[in-house]
């Protein structure tokens, strides 16, 4: 039995966090995921990321791969050492390197969007990723017993 979304079944609006250094970038996504009424936050690098995580418990991380200090995948690292669940990832890159998108998604990222791109694109993706259930960690058929 697939498993909703924190925010349906407490019924609040989605937390959204926002990791990128680039302000050009994460300033009109956190307008544009604001104006559908999600809650967002936006800090500017990985290491502001792991502890925004860990104390706001996002539904939904818009997570640019390369940034100082911590990058994304370590970002996804963490998350993964953690056991975070529940946690939908878009990450977003100006890399269109197979072995990275692999990589991103072996660690848990949903989606990954080639920077520069259109807002819609990545506004459908965060809808459509919020409004996904997750797979039941119970069922053997699941996507997290692959």
């Amino acid at each position: 039995m697939p498993i909703e979304p924190a925010w349906q079944s407490e019924n609040r609006v989605p937390r959204v966090l926002i990791v990128d250094d680039d302000y050009e970038v994460a300033d009109p996504v956190k307008y544009a995921l604001e104006g559908l009424g999600f809650e967002v936050t936006h800090v500017p690098d990985g290491d502001r990321g792991v502890e925004a995580v860990d104390r706001l418990n996002p539904d939904l991380m818009v997570l640019d791969m390369m940034m100082p200090g911590r990058s994304g995948f370590l970002v996804l690292e963490h998350l993964r050492r953690t056991k975070r669940v529940g946690i939908r990832v878009i990450m977003v890159t100006g890399n269109e390197g197979e072995r990275h998108q692999a990589y991103a998604r072996m660690l848990g990222a949903d989606d990954y969007i080639h920077k520069p791109f259109a807002m819609d694109k990545l506004v459908a993706s965060a809808k459509a990723l919020l409004n996904t259930p997750f797979p039941d960690p119970e069922q053997p058929n699941s996507e997290s017993a692959q």
